[in-house]
């Protein structure tokens, strides 16, 4: 999806939590997208370490988890943004412009509205 955009260029993907870190070191890159859910270290828990290693990297988290709390941890950790993949393809442009922009962004649910 955002290869197939001029504006982004995607310089690294990672299978894992260990190799997101590592990635992320290496080569500093302006945004991460970065999912809950990552094996051998989860999404959080690569965040805390991505935070330190590159500080300036912004964080948009992709999750299936909806919870108030994982939410909250996401942005504690300082990502600045989270789309819920069920709305994957119609948030993630949005949610990637404002992230980059400096702004939070979050998923909504159509139907608790």
């Amino acid at each position: 999806m955002l290869e197939q955009r001029p504006e982004f260029q995607v310089i690294g993907q990672a299978s894992d939590g260990i190799e997101a870190i590592e990635k992320a070191e290496r080569l500093q890159p302006d945004l991460i997208l970065l999912d809950i859910g990552l094996p051998k270290l989860n999404g959080l828990r690569t965040a805390e370490q991505i935070r330190r290693i590159a500080p300036h990297s912004k964080i948009l988290f992709l999750s299936q988890e909806t919870p108030t709390d994982v939410k909250e941890a996401a942005f504690d950790l300082g990502a600045l943004g989270y789309v819920h993949k069920m709305y994957l393809h119609r948030d993630l442009m949005c949610g990637i412009e404002a992230v980059l922009a400096g702004k939070r962004f979050v998923s909504w649910d159509p139907d608790t509205l």
